[in-house]
């Protein structure tokens, strides 16, 4: 049996349900300053990859915040990654302060100047991908903004062989409700070749 959830029923949540089965997802701790230089600091958990060549992240702004309003008036952002003692400081960045107000220097959160973009980024953030904005949906009750990537920048101790490593990343997410997500015990499957033999492939029109 199954509890079936229609989005246009009034008495169903979408929201709800949505970030309760689209989990775990990765949080985008996105640095920004508005036309004035004021900072803003704030999660997003609607993030993720959106291109590869060339390289692009997506996410999502629901309704008309700080960060939304601040890429538009400037064109950059930076993405910082939340490592799992950073997890406080992240959630309390997500209250409701004014526009005004810088959370990084209420909040004590020291930043440092980027490489390529004018954004500064969070200090001992284990690492951060410098953004400019490409692409801005409005998908009416949000938007989605597409950044591309101009620098990334990882501190030494997550590197091995140049790449980074999760157990020193140590990155957080979002769940549902209040829910958060530790950083993830890891296996390995290494993606297959062709298929075995004898498989049949099936037949692709022109």
């Amino acid at each position: 049996m199954r509890t079936v959830f229609r989005p246009d029923d009034p008495d169903v949540n979408g929201y709800d349900l949505l970030t309760s089965l689209v989990v775990p997802r990765p949080i985008a701790w996105i640095t920004t300053v508005d036309a004035d230089g004021i900072g803003n600091l704030a999660p997003h958990s609607f993030f993720n990859v959106a291109c590869a060549r060339p390289p692009m992240v997506s996410f999502t702004s629901i309704g008309r915040k700080d960060t939304l309003r601040n890429v538009l008036a400037v064109g950059d952002f930076v993405v910082n990654i939340v490592s799992h003692d950073q997890a406080e400081l992240a959630n309390a960045s997500s209250a409701r302060f004014d526009a005004d107000v810088d959370e990084a220097e209420v909040l004590g959160i020291r930043l440092e100047r980027s490489d390529v973009v004018e954004v500064p980024r969070v200090a001992n953030s284990m690492a951060a991908i410098e953004c400019t904005l490409h692409t801005n949906l409005d998908l009416d009750t949000a938007n989605l903004v597409i950044g591309e990537v101009r620098a990334i920048s990882v501190r030494d101790e997550a590197l091995v062989g140049g790449r980074p490593v999760m157990d020193v990343l140590r990155p957080v997410s979002r769940l549902g409700r209040n829910e958060w997500g530790l950083p993830p015990e890891v296996f390995r499957l290494d993606r297959p070749g062709r298929p075995p033999s004898g498989t049949s492939s099936r037949h692709r029109p022109g």
